[in-house]
């Protein structure tokens, strides 16, 4: 089999969500259409490469449902509901039993698949692997080498979020929030595997915003474009983590910064505010910024402020204490912290920063020793404790 084409497998699974709509407009319960489709997507990796067909959706739609068929067929107990499945399809004006002919894709059976996949019943974790297969086309395989899970493992979360969702129609069950919180799950997840699950998140999120107005959408999308255009900096050729404040700015994606930005400001003059606006507007203070030194703190704090009206949290609270060391001075920002729980991830971290801008060295490397013990990451656990290492006095950090 011949490796397919990296924009062609991007444009192939561009359709599932459409495809996936029409077999369940037709009759087809959302599992089995899923199911269907993505056989049908495994077809299609195969034999496009030497065989395009000229119809990519009329032919994913084709098959899929003749997959369908075969699966309805095969459960003599679901016999009377394939009788009712293809006397619909026949009694519609135009239509034959060879879809494909005379199957549209609808933008609504599209957006609705997103809320079925994001449906309040499901955890996070079960909501974002759903819509990676559902709305974003890839396979179980994919999606278990992205998340570092065996496949099996992965193949029973999706099948358990399928069930726990049957007999649900596209009828946009749940909420946008619930929306935008799986594919900002998405976009955390970064890259592993043969998978870039940033690069994921944000196309799922432009597609999205085409088919629903929503100035938290458009937030959402400005948001990941204006950290995804740091990423280059974020780590250096020896795959050692570079903090913000350290990071060579003239490697961060001015194109995709002008396009955040110009996105959130059509956002914000919509003026309903949202989380995700108030946060691509703090992401954009800092991606507008030449220089560390240039960077409106002031303006940053403000905007948390307009955060924490909005939504409220330890984690808001910490990243603006920060924020208020940076405006305001260390004191200040230590003050904030006054309250919080130390058990917060990167609690020890900001302590330790605000710390060392205090000139309380000292305690500032045992914090980043101890914040080095709760670090998430391998690179994050070297990174603060070479931070240990470098403020320690008569102590040079390691190579």
């Amino acid at each position: 089999m011949t490796d397919p084409d990296p924009l062609a497998e991007a444009e192939l699974r561009g359709l599932v969500p459409a495809v996936i709509g029409i077999l369940v407009s037709r009759g087809a319960d959302f599992a089995t259409a899923e199911d269907a489709v993505q056989d049908a997507l495994i077809a299609a990796l195969r034999s496009w490469p030497s065989e395009p067909p000229r119809d990519r959706q009329g032919w994913l739609v084709t098959v899929a449902w003749r997959k369908f068929l075969d699966t309805v067929r095969s459960d003599g107990t679901r016999m009377r509901r394939e009788e009712r499945v293809m006397a619909a399809t026949l009694a519609e004006p135009g239509a034959s039993s060879e879809p494909g002919t005379d199957s549209v894709a609808n933008a609504d059976d599209t957006l609705d698949l997103y809320f079925l996949c994001a449906h309040p019943d499901l955890s996070p974790a079960s909501a974002v692997a759903l819509t990676l297969r559902a709305v974003g086309g890839l396979t179980t395989k994919q999606i278990a080498d992205a998340y570092m899970v065996p496949e099996a493992t992965m193949a029973q979360r999706i099948s358990r979020a399928k069930s726990t969702i049957a007999g649900s129609r596209l009828n946009r069950l749940g909420e946008l929030s619930s929306v935008l919180t799986t594919l900002y799950l998405v976009f955390n997840e970064g890259h592993s595997g043969d998978v870039d699950l940033v690069a994921e998140a944000i196309r799922l999120t432009r597609t999205l915003k085409t088919i629903i107005e929503s100035a938290e959408v458009d937030g959402l999308l400005a948001l990941m474009l204006l950290h995804h255009a740091r990423r280059d900096a974020r780590f250096g050729p020896d795959g050692r983590l570079i903090a913000l404040v350290d990071q060579d700015r003239s490697r961060w994606d001015r194109h995709l910064i002008r396009e955040g930005i110009e996105i959130l400001q059509s956002a914000l003059a919509r003026d309903e505010l949202g989380q995700y606006q108030a946060q691509a507007a703090i992401a954009a203070l800092h991606a507008d910024a030449q220089q560390v030194d240039d960077t409106d703190w002031v303006q940053i704090v403000e905007w948390y402020d307009e955060l924490l009206a909005l939504r409220d949290t330890p984690i808001v609270r910490l990243n603006r204490a920060v924020a208020v060391g940076e405006a305001d001075g260390p004191a200040a920002g230590l003050a904030e912290l006054r309250g919080l729980e130390e058990s917060l991830p990167r609690y020890f971290a900001v302590e330790a920063h605000l710390r060392e801008r205090a000139g309380q060295s000292e305690r500032a490397a045992d914090l980043y020793a101890m914040a080095a013990e709760r670090a998430a990451s391998v690179a994050e656990r070297d990174h603060l404790n070479r931070q240990a290492a470098r403020v320690r006095p008569g102590r040079k950090p390691p190579d």
